[in-house]
């Protein structure tokens, strides 16, 4: 029975071994990055959650400077609360969502942060679609909503999706945040300095009734200096008629 050559087995193991690394480089491809969020016990019309949102470092000479986030239908970004990050950075709403940014982060480091949302929608499943920039300018887009998308390895850019379990019995859609209301002021308005007080109806029927008053106590002694005159008028006439006869 022939020998196996140590040789010959030694080559025979290295050509195999290379056969099997280049296959599986061919298979893995460049590093895949993806950008997520999770959610512990995550249901719909489930309230005060916090949402975990990571997104991995694709530039090997930039850091990551801003996350932006497009919320899905059913949240709106007075939802959305910033619970913690990257040292530096804040949350800022926008039209259709929400950014967190702030200094840029080291080359290669994967940015992460904490938003609580006040009410999940009753959805099955959420994606948020993130727009990641880097301190060069550059921008990764994980936008895509296929959830087949890519190359088949994970090599797209898939929108963070968040699967939901179905709602709680009994659970119902909170009302809209409540907006502040303006409440009547009981002090009375201020009038300019150059504006008179308008008389109150009160003030100006006792006006009409004081010059009522003064109209009739005026009337009585022209009357009774009216009647004097006359009586002494015909008293002298009477007089002087007599002395005339006599």
């Amino acid at each position: 029975m022939s020998r196996t050559n140590p040789a010959y087995a030694a080559r025979r193991l290295g050509a195999l071994t290379a056969v099997v690394l280049a296959a599986a480089v061919a298979t893995a491809g460049p590093a895949a990055a993806h950008a997520e969020v999770e959610a512990d016990g995550a249901r719909a019309l489930a309230q005060n959650v916090a949402l975990t949102f990571s997104a991995e470092s694709e530039s090997d000479s930039a850091g990551i400077s801003k996350l932006e986030v497009i919320l899905p239908e059913g949240i709106t970004p007075s939802d959305i609360t910033y619970k913690e990050g990257p040292k530096g950075w804040k949350l800022a709403p926008t039209s259709r969502g929400y950014t967190v940014s702030g200094q840029k982060l080291p080359v290669g480091e994967d940015a992460e942060y904490v938003v609580t949302v006040r009410q999940l929608p009753d959805a099955k499943s959420l994606a948020f679609k993130t727009l990641q920039t880097y301190s060069d300018g550059k921008v990764d887009r994980w936008i895509e909503l296929d959830e087949g998308g890519g190359d088949g390895h994970g090599h797209g850019h898939p929108a963070p999706r968040l699967k939901l379990d179905p709602a709680e019995p009994g659970a119902e859609s909170v009302s809209p945040t409540p907006t502040e209301e303006t409440t009547p002021s009981d002090e009375p308005t201020p009038q300019s300095p150059n504006q008179s007080p308008t008389p109150t109806t009160s003030a100006k029927a006792s006006s009409d009734s004081t010059e009522e008053d003064d109209g009739m106590t005026l009337a009585v002694p022209l009357g009774i200096g009216a009647s004097v005159l006359v009586l002494g008028g015909g008293t002298w006439w009477l007089k002087s008629r007599r002395d005339g006869s006599a």
